[in-house]
């Protein structure tokens, strides 16, 4: 089996995600999952509908169902010249056959849900599908024609190419030379946070100093700062060799994961980069990673992102542009930053808060209609109320993404739940009575 095994409730089984392997593979192959009641001849009568149409069926397994003990799991391989007819066959199912249906896809057609990891190791699958930069950089990048620099960007990029969910991230011995751009940065910029920076920004940037190895002379490594988030909130750092697309990056935020460089930018222009590096990352979001409530936003937008349209991951990309990287928010009569685009930018945090650019306030809807550079301040900025405000905000606009079921993140075993069944609801509102029991105990005894 290419999937791994693992122990699930004590019993050896299956990650829920192997039905995936194959897809991204096989591009003339069209793969799709149903469940059947068990019972005689409900298997011959389901099979008989693909042979009705004359689709040939190359692959099939099966399963007991997790989510219903009297149910069987049936995942296919089809031909993908068969796609028309198996749309009918489709149909077919939902309407005839008691169960339901899924068609798995990367190259989406009309109907069906885009691929989304199901289970934390599921990110090991497009970690290193990066859209530009890693170990090659562009012309117009500082360090192009310099050949050190781009030996060294090698190395951090096989760093991340060759790192897998669960392993210890690799610790980097910076040079002389990095540790001084380092150095620059963390000066320059320390000196704006307690004016300009939001009041849980400048609550966490003490504790990761004393932690992480936070200093003007030492630059953090990605582990060490992976743990101390994990005892925060649960977000952990992996390692990435450059910029992720927009719907792999949201769906890393899900689980709770951010994808941080561990490069750093060239010294010729310690002020500037041209993509994000590891000034960017340590400086800018690890700080908020470390709030709960901020934690929880984050993840709020990677939830909305799995399954959703493209139309709609690129709403959300948007809402993340001006929320985590260039996001504003009021904290009394005062407004502060919280974005990391800003907090890792000398010039712009200077910027942001001057009567030069436009405000606006926070609203999904709108912001996610809203165009905006990429290499120049931002002539408009949104100020969210407070971050348990923008997260409900995010979760409302996220219900209106249109996709056939929701989605819950389960943290004990770090998966997906697709939330589409009876049984599916009936089990979170066992978890939910269970936590009110807890806080109505609670309460009592304070009384």
């Amino acid at each position: 089996m290419d999937a791994p095994y693992r122990k699930i409730n004590g019993e050896t089984g299956i990650q829920e995600s192997m039905y995936l392997e194959e897809l991204s593979n096989k591009a003339q192959v069209v793969s799709c999952i149903f469940s059947l009641k068990e019972g005689v001849g409900a298997l011959a009568k389901t099979l008989r509908l693909f042979e009705e149409k004359g689709i040939n069926l190359t692959h099939i397994e099966s399963r007991p169902s997790r989510l219903n003990k009297e149910d069987y799991e049936f995942f296919i391989n089809v031909d993908a010249t068969c796609s028309k007819e198996l749309d009918e066959v489709i149909a077919s199912l939902k309407t005839q056959i008691s169960g339901h249906v899924h068609e798995l896809s990367r190259n989406k057609a009309k109907d069906t849900v885009p691929w989304f990891p199901r289970d934390i190791q599921d990110l090991d699958r497009f970690a290193n599908q990066i859209l530009s930069y890693g170990s090659e950089l562009d012309s117009d990048h500082p360090g192009f024609t310099d050949p050190v620099y781009r030996v060294r960007r090698k190395e951090f990029a096989d760093i991340a190419y060759n790192y897998r969910h669960g392993q210890v991230i690799p610790k980097v011995e910076y040079t002389k030379e990095e540790k001084a751009t380092w150095g620059t940065v963390f000066r320059e910029l320390k000196t704006l946070y307690p004016t300009h920076a939001c009041r849980e920004h400048n609550h966490v940037f003490p504790l990761l100093e004393k932690y992480c190895g936070y200093r003007e002379d030492n630059i953090p490594q990605l582990e060490d700062i992976s743990r101390f988030l994990q005892s925060c909130t649960g977000f952990r750092l992996r390692p990435v060799a450059g910029l992720l697309s927009s719907r792999d990056f949201l769906a890393g935020l899900a689980f709770r994961v951010f994808h941080s460089t561990q490069y750093i930018r060239h010294s010729s222009k310690p002020m500037y980069t041209p993509e994000p590096d590891i000034c960017h990352e340590l400086l800018g979001h690890v700080p908020l990673f470390a709030d709960p409530r901020f934690a929880q936003f984050s993840q709020e937008i990677g939830l909305a992102s799995l399954g959703a349209p493209d139309e709609y991951i690129e709403k959300l990309a948007t809402v993340y542009w001006f929320t985590v990287e260039f996001g504003l928010c009021k904290q009394g009569s005062e407004i502060k930053a919280y974005g990391a685009g800003l907090l890792s930018s000398f010039g712009e945090l200077q910027y942001c808060l001057t009567n030069k650019p436009e405000i606006q306030p926070f609203e999904p809807e709108k912001t996610a209609l809203q165009t905006y550079p990429i290499t120049e301040f931002q002539p408009i900025y949104f100020v969210a109320e407070s971050f348990e405000g923008a997260k409900e905000k995010v979760r409302k606009f996220a219900a209106t993404i249109p996709r056939p079921f929701s989605v819950r993140y389960n943290p004990y075993t770090h998966s997906i739940e697709v939330l589409d069944s009876m049984q599916q609801l009936k089990n979170l509102a066992d978890s939910i009575n269970g936590e009110m029991g807890i806080l109505s105990n609670a309460l009592k005894k304070m009384e």
